[in-house]
């Protein structure tokens, strides 16, 4: 374990979690957007929204910017000003199987948007954002701080003092 690793040792609290989160959803916000933008150009003009191959496309920039920065330093944007990384138990770096698991548990809430033409938009991201508060909640009961998505991916956010 190098220097690097071991600044970061104490496991990060909620609150923090959640900071960093709110951080990082401008940096989505740029990802969506330029993904857009190559989407619109490719299509000239012509794109629809519903499309499944877009809503993949724009499913995978996300992926890739989450999946690029945990394993590349243990850090999103948002992360970095609040002091905490992704790691292993034993404060290592997580592999790609642990970060794919990651980013697909804690992007799983999203597919309950397939409920709009039952449930109408409102109650369908009112369920999603219901679900991905429990799922961050049982960090708050978890001895090591971990979400839901971190124990499905055997990965835990620590702060560096």
């Amino acid at each position: 374990m190098n220097a690097e690793t071991t600044a970061f040792h104490l496991p990060a609290p909620l609150w923090r979690r959640l900071a960093a989160l709110g951080y990082d959803l401008f940096a989505m916000a740029a990802v969506v957007m330029v993904t857009i933008m190559v989407c619109l150009l490719l299509t000239a003009g012509t794109l629809d929204p519903s499309a499944l191959w877009y809503r993949l496309t724009l499913l995978a920039a996300l992926g890739a910017y989450f999946l690029a920065s945990w394993l590349r330093g243990g850090q999103t944007l948002g992360m970095r000003p609040w002091r905490i990384r992704v790691c292993t138990a034993s404060g290592a770096a997580p592999r790609w199987r642990q970060a794919l698991i990651r980013f697909a548990a804690a992007a799983a809430p999203l597919l309950l948007l397939a409920l709009t033409p039952w449930t109408g938009a409102g109650s369908a991201i009112a369920l999603v954002l219901l679900v991905w508060a429990l799922d961050f909640a049982w960090a708050a009961f978890d001895p090591r701080r971990r979400a839901l998505h971190d124990l499905a991916a055997g990965t835990e956010l620590r702060q560096r003092l």
